[in-house]
């Protein structure tokens, strides 16, 4: 359980506004269930660069992907204790995860929910799209506060 929420406005190109609101760990928020999978990689170091490769996070990899190494009992980001606890009792070696921070309007600020539908709405057809996409593809157990308001004003209903 992990105080994840839609908080980051991501997905454009420099400069640019984002394309959709991600889902990310924000400090404060209500915790919710979080999803993991296994990565099969040789060591720590890897797991990081696969991940960020995956994100397409290419420059500030090292601060950006967390990480908690249970072999060499190093963990950096944000909510690493209770990642590393949760890893411990899942007798997992190590753990991965996206250490970005909420951002809105390229602020480090963690937009309100009113600002999230506003957002939203004022995508184009395109981005809206790609936004509505991933609302309805995240998992219905991460149950949200925005996204409960994502859901009613917008009809962005879970997929599964």
């Amino acid at each position: 359980m992990l105080p994840i929420e839609f908080g980051r406005e991501s997905g454009a190109m420099k400069n640019q506004r984002g394309n959709k609101m991600s889902l990310v760990i924000c400090p404060g928020s209500a915790r919710v269930r979080a999803y993991w999978t296994v990565l099969d990689v040789p060591d720590m170091g890897t797991a990081r660069i696969c991940l960020a490769k995956r994100e397409g996070i290419p420059k500030n990899w090292q601060t950006d992907i967390g990480f908690a190494d249970l072999l060499n009992d190093h963990a950096l980001g944000m909510e690493a204790d209770t990642i590393t606890s949760w890893a411990a009792h899942m007798g997992l070696a190590g753990v991965v995860w996206t250490n970005l921070s909420h951002k809105f309007n390229n602020e480090h600020v963690l937009p309100s929910e009113t600002e999230v539908i506003t957002f939203l709405r004022s995508l184009d057809d395109t981005n809206r799209e790609v936004a509505e996409r991933y609302v309805r593809n995240t998992p219905t157990q991460i149950d949200t506060i925005y996204r409960r308001a994502i859901e009613k004003e917008l009809g962005w209903l879970r997929c599964d």
